[in-house]
């Protein structure tokens, strides 16, 4: 566990995919960041609290199977990045 608050919880996925990749997930169930904007606030603002210290991040959230949400459970993913990581997100000039 990275951290615990009472609307979330922040921990390293099992499969991290750089150094120091952290889930952030709320407490209350919803499935995806827009069935509830108002936990999907508390989940960012947590995120951003704990991306302050990190340097160089990605902060990403997937909604439906087509953009490649896996797990029916609001989750955000703090991603450290650093220069020649070699992650290529879907957008990334190939």
């Amino acid at each position: 566990m990275v951290r615990t608050w009472a609307d979330a919880i922040a921990f390293t996925p099992l499969s991290p995919v750089t150094t120091g990749h952290i889930l952030v997930v709320p407490r209350e169930h919803v499935p995806d960041f827009a069935a509830s904007p108002a936990v999907s606030a508390i989940a960012m603002s947590l995120a951003a609290e704990l991306a302050d210290g990190m340097g160089p991040v990605n902060l990403i959230t997937s909604r439906g199977a087509e953009a490649t949400q896996t797990v029916r459970h609001l989750h955000l993913h703090l991603v450290p990045r650093r220069e020649d990581d070699g992650l290529l997100l879907p957008w990334s000039p190939r």
